[in-house]
């Protein structure tokens, strides 16, 4: 008897991962290129740009009217050495993609973190390229910083179609996220 409990045990261990080998999610596209963090005399700022934001597993529903979105969230952290980091400001950037299948064209939104005009355009890539690039975006003035005091930017970028970012929907190929983190810096100039 407890051969054949330790048989069950090993088949239902066996079926779970062939289970969790066969659901391997799609080959995740978005990744982040560049992500810059200017440290001028007035504020810190930080220009991040992803590259495949729009996947090619969206390119079905954005043609059929789903909505696409990506967001980023980006956090100044101060390191600490001999204790866990400290988050100063937490800044989210959202966008919205929209295809009007009448007229042909892609629509660009901005949402959060971001006050622009809706950006209309006939091609995709035009509307990828205002979709990836978040430019000078300001964190916090660097005189309320430490001058001696270590800090980095840590980046998370989400696109998901119809703004569902959820382990199911990631495994279902239809949304994905990337983190990226800057180097180590100070405000205090070595000179």
């Amino acid at each position: 008897m407890p051969c054949r409990r330790m048989l069950c045990r090993c088949l239902w261990v066996l079926w779970l991962l062939a289970a969790l080998t066969v659901a391997v999610p799609a080959r995740a596209d978005l990744r982040i290129g560049d992500l810059e963090v200017y440290l001028n005399d007035h504020e810190v700022t930080v220009t991040v740009a992803a590259l495949g934001t729009v996947a090619s597993t969206y390119q079905e529903g954005i043609q059929s009217g789903i909505p696409a979105f990506i967001r980023f969230t980006i956090e100044l952290w101060q390191y600490n050495r001999m204790w866990r980091d400290r988050l100063l400001v937490s800044k989210a950037v959202e966008r919205h993609l929209t295809y009007n299948v009448v007229t042909k064209e892609y629509k660009v939104t901005f949402l959060k973190g971001e006050s622009r005009p809706v950006y209309s355009t006939r091609d995709l890539r035009d509307a990828q390229r205002l979709l990836s690039e978040a430019r000078s975006i300001k964190l916090i003035p660097a005189s309320s910083l430490d001058p001696d005091d270590v800090i980095y930017v840590r980046v998370r970028a989400e696109s998901a179609l119809n703004g569902e970012n959820t382990f199911v929907a990631r495994m279902a190929g239809m949304a994905e996220q990337t983190f990226l983190q800057s180097d180590f810096r100070t405000i205090r100039r070595i000179q």
